[in-house]
């Protein structure tokens, strides 16, 4: 079996890696890619957030995805029964870009790694990392390729791998999520949403703008709409798993088309589509880890934590954690003495707990009735369209530094001063 020996080694192709990938290279290291698939490949996570942009910036990559043509995005509008609000990015609390993209993954991901391919990153389709062993803290690596199986070793690992969870399979990390156990539902559709402007601004549907419908009687359930630029969406319906199973012989299909048939501005806002592509079911999809980092490895992205699609930070979370993990790791290589706990690990989870806090308040309610709430304060609405565009490691923000407290008391007073006004 043949062997190699390389720097570094980043498993998995998808944003997170690329990125990583784009940095390494910038920065004059050298990097090889392993990705199981064959690119392009289907899979969601399609709504950026504007933080995004940076890191896309930063890796060399902006003007390929600004010149690609996805879908422009601005904000995030949301639907429940009668009530409407929405909120534009580009009024914010912090700094930085307020608009990004709307994208298919497919080709947004193939572009991501064509562009680290372009920096002279090394990227290997096809082939599959299936046993790891640390040699002195350095990893080395069996993978299963196309022309046969050989092992490689480097001086570090990045794991990428997004729902494949390499490393925290092979080395036993993996810990069950603290969030309910949930599942979404989704497909791409051509969305024909008619062009009645009185009837589009009813439905709160921009197609700047994500579209977050909650179901009218049960609120835990919500639906995404994700507009593309070529006249498709992506459609989704997230809930509880007994939400979904209370009959086993429904089809998938026949199962989404139903539940967008509940949310009445989904209904009519998709009363002309076609459903032309075949609909999956991811479940129990929240996952946690015993750790982020540990010698001579690191976990990106969803490889680590996902938590839940509601506020689209997963490819933001992604595109954090690989620049905060290449930063670290270019200062190991340079032979200064790094801690990936205190440099990588702890300023991602703090990004991370702002999300989190957000997720539980979605969920319990509380964030529903600020959102939906008709008289928001500008400053504060400005601090939670931040940390809704992904700024969630800006700790000027109050809605950052103190996310659980601000939430819970901005909700009480919501609900106190609704209730003195019936």
């Amino acid at each position: 079996m043949r062997s190699e020996s390389l720097e570094t080694i980043i498993i998995g192709a998808g944003p997170a890696g690329a990125v990583a990938a784009g940095l390494l290279r910038r920065a004059g290291r050298s990097v090889t890619v392993l990705e199981k698939a064959q690119f392009p490949r289907f899979v969601i996570g399609e709504s950026l957030l504007p933080q995004s942009m940076a890191y896309l910036e930063a890796a060399g990559m902006l003007q390929d995805v600004i010149e690609a043509g996805f879908q422009f995005k601005n904000g995030a509008a949301f639907a429940c029964d009668q009530k409407r609000a929405s909120f534009d990015f580009r009024r914010k609390f912090t700094p930085g870009w307020g608009t990004t993209c709307q994208v298919p993954r497919a080709p947004f991901d193939k572009l991501l790694a064509d562009a680290a391919a372009r920096q002279g990153a090394d990227i290997r389709y096809g082939h599959e990392v299936t046993a790891l062993s640390f040699s002195d803290g350095k990893p080395e690596l069996r993978v299963a390729a196309p022309e046969g199986e050989y092992r490689i070793s480097g001086v570090f690992v990045l794991d990428a791998s997004g729902y494949g969870r390499v490393l925290p399979r092979l080395l036993g990390l993996e810990i069950p999520s603290a969030l309910p156990a949930r599942q979404a539902i989704f497909t791409h559709i051509e969305d024909r949403i008619a062009e009645d402007p009185a009837a589009i601004a009813f439905d709160a549907f921009e197609r700047e703008k994500i579209l977050i419908s909650v179901h009218p009687q049960e609120s835990d359930i919500w639906y995404w709409l994700i507009p593309f630029s070529n006249g498709r969406s992506s459609l989704g319906v997230v809930g509880r798993r007994a939400q979904f199973d209370q009959n086993p012989n429904e089809e998938d299909q026949a199962q989404l088309r139903r539940r967008v048939a509940e949310a009445p501005n989904l209904a009519r806002l998709l009363r002309n589509a076609v459903w032309d592509t075949p609909v999956r079911r991811v479940t129990d999809y929240s996952a946690n880890v015993k750790t982020l980092a540990g010698a001579g490895f690191a976990l990106l992205g969803n490889a680590g934590e996902f938590l839940d699609p509601v506020f689209s930070s997963g490819v933001t979370i992604a595109f954090k954690s690989a620049d905060l993990a290449v930063s670290t790791l270019l200062r190991q290589l340079a032979g200064e003495a790094v801690d990936w706990q205190r440099d990588y690990a702890a300023p991602l989870m703090q990004g991370v707990e702002t999300f989190r806090a957000f997720v539980n308040a979605w969920y319990d309610g509380k964030l529903q009735d600020i959102i939906f709430y008709p008289e928001k304060q500008p400053d504060v609405e400005c601090m939670i369209s931040s940390v809704l565009a992904g700024y969630a490691w800006d700790t000027d923000n109050p809605f950052v530094a103190r996310p659980v407290r601000k939430l819970d008391a901005l909700a009480q007073a919501i609900r106190a001063e609704t209730a003195s006004a019936e």
